[in-house]
């Protein structure tokens, strides 16, 4: 039955020919701006993972050999904010820093994050840990690579959560060193603690759909090699609790069908089983081509100051023109997550920009701050 739920709800998104639309933002001239925002919430990266931590909203980025963080109470207001250089390697294996997340555990700060020497056949997942209880103060110490398989294959955008006790890391990978294609899957494990794993990795979902295997430009550029894209993974869970779900980018990104996936495991089953999860046939977020915003994907949730909603951030693109040189030209958009009669996200596509929207319950006005 979940099976089947799950794949007429991919159905029901796929086949949604229009957004939700509200009141155009110049037709509210006067309307109070604190209480309300409009996409995009920023026209630049605000970096992969937002988190929220009492009270607080949490954006790491990693860029160069460097760990970047800033924080805000209004969401919408991370862009205003500087940057902190919460750390930096003197290591030239971690010339090039990517992926970076932000995770409270156990009363601690970790980050995790993609490290390589320049050459993107040595990404490698590496544990930073923080005991301060304010993340940007206090010290981050690098507490070194996690080791996600013997021969220490590719192994990039990581994320963590707990489940009944237990600590799962997911990631990106690859199964093997690339020689003619490079494919990109989705693994899970368990772990003994933040830095180590526990088990052997477990590959959930390799590209196997059309969706999941574009790899050619709508310009015709194209890598010297096939290309097969799920990535950069994300954990959320049903309203009821009883479902895991797990998002992932799918298809390369400098084309406009880069999208979301979905995986769908019962909260309760055996989740370093693949059986355990059950992918949705059709993408569960796509690109909107009657508003023109292409490519919407990096699905980050997090909720409303007061905790009685649930929001989602996303990158999407407008351009079409030059996709596979300017891969930088992602605005970073909000929106409110709408559930189905299962408990399940609603996502559809990317809403019409430019659109008044109600900021998060419980954000904080400005002479609150």
């Amino acid at each position: 039955m979940m099976k089947i739920n799950c794949v007429f709800l991919c159905l029901l998104i796929w086949c949604c020919s229009s957004c939700y639309s509200g009141k155009h933002s110049e037709n509210n001239a006067g309307t109070d701006s604190l209480q309300f925002y409009v996409n995009p919430i920023s026209i630049n990266s605000l970096g992969q993972h937002v988190l929220f931590h009492r009270g607080m909203y949490y954006c790491i980025q990693g860029w160069m050999s460097n760990i970047y963080l800033r924080a805000a109470e209004d969401v919408t207001l991370l862009k205003e904010k500087e940057f902190k250089n919460v750390w930096s390697s003197a290591e030239p294996s971690l010339g090039n820093i990517d992926d970076a997340e932000l995770h409270y555990i156990d009363s601690k700060w970790y980050v995790y994050f993609t490290g390589n020497d320049n050459n993107l056949d040595n990404r490698c997942i590496y544990v930073l840990e923080n005991d301060s209880p304010d993340p940007l103060k206090g010290t981050f110490r690098l507490k070194g690579r996690i080791d996600t398989d013997k021969e220490n294959h590719v192994a990039m955008f990581s994320t963590v959560f707990q489940q009944d006790g237990h600590l799962y890391l997911v990631w990106c990978g690859w199964p093997s060193r690339r020689v003619y294609e490079e494919n990109q899957c989705i693994y899970i494990a368990g772990m003994e603690n933040p830095w180590t794993l526990s088990t052997e990795r477990v590959m959930i979902s390799k590209p196997e759909y059309e969706w999941e295997c574009q790899w050619v430009g709508i310009d015709g550029n194209r890598t010297a090699y096939p290309i097969y894209v799920n990535e950069c993974p994300q954990v959320f869970r049903s309203l009821r609790q009883d479902k895991i779900l797990l998002y992932y980018a799918a298809s390369a990104r400098w084309t406009p069908y880069y999208c979301e996936g979905m995986l769908m495991a019962d909260a309760s089953a055996d989740l370093l089983d693949s059986a355990s999860w059950k992918k949705c046939p059709l993408p569960v977020f796509g690109q909107n081509t009657v508003d023109k915003l292409y490519g919407p994907s990096i699905v980050c949730f997090i909720p409303s100051p007061d905790e009685t909603e649930y929001y989602y951030l996303y990158n999407v693109r407008k351009d079409l023109e030059d996709m596979f040189i300017s891969l930088d030209k992602y605005e970073v958009c909000m929106q409110k997550v709408e559930w189905d009669k299962d408990g399940i996200p609603i996502l559809g596509c990317p809403q019409k920009q430019d659109t008044l929207l109600c900021k998060p319950s419980g954000t904080p006005r400005m002479n609150d701050f």
